[in-house]
């Protein structure tokens, strides 16, 4: 009785605030650069969601410590829809188990809807010897510790693909962070590292320019815009992190308020030019409502947290 009573309770609570929202401006946190994919997935969803924001809905870059820093400021907000967050699965399912933060677990905040996915691709500069991922791979497998691949960071989705998949090939690569695709691509194309792990969004251009050659994509299917890369699944590889963009809230929002933030942004989603823009750059539009959300965030939290131990990440 006392459960009900406490949800009747906020439930009633909630109700000035809902009968309002949103009567000032909504801030959508970005805990990455601006220029960078979540900020420009960030700007792209905000400009589809404004309709319903006639106050304002503006997005405030807060970028540092793999995207936690935006996360945290997000997770100690007051719970009333005027702090949000676009940001990846990774600063929920990874860095939160790799660091000490203002949240923890996926019980920490309120998920409200799933925006977009990709998986990482490894890319070569195209004067490399390696034509295909087979090359490569044998020659990790001939030279351990020869390969250095480039990645946007440690405890990154893309650092953790190339974990796997070094444990699943049996081979020694030497892996080398970079806080992003500007810095790896640059040593890359500069002879400094053999191959790079990168997102689709960001290859297209150096892919057209003839700049690089990508040898292998971690998406479960093959990808149409990069439709003669193999997957890592075809070639017998079980590797298939991909990155998820989201919005969440701080815990305790009211409902009435998630619900008017998630139908915007789902409006957003559905507008048949953000679903091309996506495509263009190589993204899937992926539609995820916030109980499913955190359901699936629960289960990458406990796959990431076992693949982190292996790899040494986190000794608990």
């Amino acid at each position: 009785m006392s459960r009900l009573l406490a949800a009747l309770a906020a439930l009633i609570l909630s109700w000035p605030v809902a009968a309002q929202y949103p009567d000032k401006p909504v801030t959508m946190l970005a805990g990455y650069p601006p220029g960078g994919l979540v900020d420009i997935v960030a700007r792209i969803v905000a400009e589809g969601m404004k309709p319903k924001f006639p106050r304002g809905l503006n997005v405030v870059n807060r970028p540092g410590a793999a995207g936690s820093v935006g996360v945290a400021e997000m997770a100690r907000a007051t719970p009333d829809g005027y702090t949000i967050i676009l940001t990846p699965d990774s600063a929920l399912a990874i860095a939160a188990q790799m660091q000490e933060l203002a949240y923890k677990t996926p019980d920490d905040y309120d998920p409200l809807i799933n925006l977009v996915a990709y998986y990482p691709m490894i890319v070569v500069r195209t004067e490399s010897e390696y034509k295909t991922i087979q090359d490569l791979i044998n020659d990790a497998k001939a030279n351990p510790g020869k390969v250095r691949v480039g990645s946007p960071g440690e405890g990154t989705t893309s650092h953790l693909n190339l974990e796997e998949l070094m444990s699943t090939t049996g081979t020694k690569m030497v892996h080398i962070p970079f806080q992003g695709w500007a810095q790896s691509s640059t040593a890359m194309l500069g002879g400094h590292l053999e191959a790079v792990v990168a997102q689709p969004g960001e290859l297209k251009g150096v892919v057209e320019g003839k700049r690089v050659r990508v040898l292998l994509n971690f998406r479960p299917e093959r990808l149409k815009s990069f439709a003669d890369v193999p997957t890592a699944k075809e070639l017998g590889w079980d590797v298939a992190y991909g990155v998820w963009y989201m919005l969440l809230a701080p815990k305790g929002t009211p409902a009435p308020v998630a619900q008017y933030i998630h139908d915007a942004a789902k409006a957003a989603i559905d507008d048949p030019k953000f679903g091309a823009d996506m495509t263009n750059r190589g993204i899937d539009v992926h539609y995820r409502p916030g109980n499913a959300l955190r359901a699936d965030l629960w289960r990458e939290y406990k796959a990431y947290g076992e693949l982190l131990r292996r790899v040494g990440l986190i000794k608990k």
